[in-house]
């Protein structure tokens, strides 16, 4: 019924709308076939220049791949349990591996106005690094991950974030288990964070990423502390004004801790940004911990020489770019954060990016 041509497009066709879905680095194909079939790298293009020839532009080259991968019996999507194979698109994925740095969770307003919370890490197995996202009772767990702690995950699926990198979300859905028993691994992938690029104010963006800012701090405002759940980090709210009685969402009546926030204001001569800093950045650039912070709630006048000293200090910070659409501005919320710089590294920085002249 259907000639040779006809049923190689017909069996590319349900791939071409799976990797529609789950995309694979035309690369990493390359290579999976090369270390499974033995072939070299020139050989499979030859195989695979042959069936883009072969279909005259009716399919992709990761097409063209795919159906050279089955010819050799070769599977290029496999649930290995191994961060290396993990693919946007991917769904109940599971793995063992191990936290190697926890970011702080955020909470955020949904359109219906109940509060949603977020929490990511990243973690690793001998064969890679990716970021774990967490969503509700799960970005609880996250945030209170231990760096080196173990971590089974199973019923994860897979996002490409806007680096172009596959990243693991887990919700309610999903299974974690912390430190599981009779489980260990060795050695495993050392998570480096990619270098930042460094800009001027003036030319962020909305959604700019691992930015990097030098300036002078040149306005700052006073830490704003909030109750949180000792549990779980969340909120906790007064039951009621004047009450004194704090509830947390899921554990009812708590004794509160507090976390805090501080925003300040950048200045690199080419204009000038609000940036946000929670807890442990602000902490870094005031040199201080929560517990020598925590008196400035009660009294906040006791901030003012801590400002004073603050201001005209130049500072180097990292972070993303975020339009705060309540206030229709341009803000940067803080991930790094190096008080007082090397000048004699900005001097050399500087003079590297300068031409020599003619």
């Amino acid at each position: 019924m259907f000639g040779n041509q006809n049923l190689i497009i017909l069996l590319d066709f349900p791939f071409n709308r799976w990797v529609g879905v789950i995309r694979i680095p035309y690369d990493d194909m390359l290579a999976k076939i090369e270390q499974k079939a033995g072939l070299s790298r020139q050989q499979i293009q030859e195989r695979i220049d042959a069936k883009l020839k072969q279909l005259s532009g009716l399919i992709s080259k990761e097409g063209a791949a795919h159906i050279v991968a089955n010819e050799l019996n070769i599977k290029l999507l496999e649930n290995s349990g191994k961060i290396k194979d993990i693919y946007a698109g991917m769904r109940n994925i599971e793995f063992t591996a191990k936290v190697q740095s926890v970011y702080p969770m955020s909470t955020f307003s949904r359109q219906d106005g109940t509060e949603g919370k977020v929490a990511s890490c990243m973690v690793a197995d001998e064969t890679g690094v990716t970021r774990l996202v967490g969503w509700g009772e799960q970005a609880e767990s996250i945030s209170k991950f231990e760096q080196g702690a173990i971590i089974k995950m199973s019923g994860g699926f897979a996002k490409e974030n806007n680096r172009g990198y596959a990243e693991v979300h887990i919700n309610e859905r999903s299974q974690l288990i912390i430190n599981p028993v009779g489980i260990t691994l060795g050695e495993v992938k050392k998570f480096e964070r990619p270098a930042a690029t460094r800009k001027e104010i003036k030319a962020l963006q909305d959604g700019d990423e691992n930015v990097e800012l030098l300036g002078t701090i040149v306005q700052v405002f006073d830490p704003r502390f909030f109750e949180i759940c000792p549990t779980c980090n969340g909120r906790a709210r007064e039951n009621e004004p004047g009450s004194n009685v704090f509830v947390c969402e899921k554990h009812g009546a708590v004794k509160p801790e507090y976390a805090f926030v501080m925003n300040l204001f950048l200045d690199d001569g080419s204009d000038n940004i609000r940036c946000v800093l929670f807890r442990q950045q602000a902490e870094r650039l005031l040199g201080k911990t929560i517990e020598q912070l925590l008196p400035l709630r009660q009294s906040p006048e006791q901030f003012e020489p801590i400002k004073t000293e603050l201001l005209g200090q130049i500072a180097k910070l990292v972070g993303r770019a975020k339009k705060n659409t309540f206030f229709d501005r341009l803000e940067f919320n803080v991930q790094l954060v190096f008080p007082n710089p090397d000048p004699k590294e900005e001097l050399a920085r500087l003079q590297a990016a300068t031409p020599a002249p003619q």
